[in-house]
């Protein structure tokens, strides 16, 4: 079996919301299936000398946050700009890693619902109502979650994805790596698709 499509995202990246809502589709025409690899941005950006798109100069700044809701259009999914943006994602980031870890399916339906509810519902998932209504949202114990979200072992399994994003050179997201090669952005999701349809291009 050829192997999975990576996909790296920080649930505050409204480029990674798009992309997350095609992926998966994209993939399965290909025989593929998605592995969701969550990092922190505001790691990579304190290790790299990044900033968030929104805090570049001014010209740039106003092109992306005008280019969000006009990508969004055009991809036709739903999209409102969060009130507050960006935010600290590390306990969704937590709480995707721990459902993945007990059922993929739901972890999935979790990264689904939690970026929908940020982008397209101004539901902030820096606060912890939220990520607690969420999992009653996709069916996991809201309770349970907040556990798992401390435990050590999903702690270390998040420090581990960031360093290895920034080891293979991730930068901003979403990164898409298909057979080692790496792909930055949604709107690359046409190169992943013509790679996946007839190989290295």
């Amino acid at each position: 079996m050829a192997d999975p499509i990576e996909f790296w995202f920080d649930f505050s990246s409204p480029y990674s919301y798009l992309a997350s809502e095609k992926i998966e589709e994209l993939a399965a025409r290909y025989g593929r299936r998605v592995a969701f690899k969550p990092t922190l941005l505001g790691v990579i950006f304190r290790t790299t000398g990044g900033v968030p798109l929104t805090e570049l100069v001014p010209p740039k700044a106003s092109y992306f946050a005008h280019d969000f809701e006009r990508s969004a259009r055009f991809a036709g999914v739903p999209y409102r700009h969060p009130s507050v943006f960006p935010i600290a994602t590390v306990n969704a980031a937590r709480a995707f890693l721990w459902l993945q870890q007990h059922d993929d399916a739901l972890g999935a339906r979790f990264l689904h619902a939690a970026f929908r509810a940020y982008f397209s519902q101004d539901r902030s998932l820096a606060e912890p109502e939220v990520l607690a209504a969420l999992a009653t949202e996709v069916g996991a114990d809201p309770v349970a979650l907040a556990r798992g979200m401390q435990e050590p072992t999903v702690k270390d399994r998040l420090k581990a994805l960031v360093d290895e994003s920034i080891a293979r050179g991730v930068f901003g997201a979403p990164t898409i790596f298909v057979d080692g090669e790496m792909f930055w952005g949604h709107d690359r999701l046409s190169q992943v698709e013509r790679w996946l349809a007839s190989g290295p291009f």
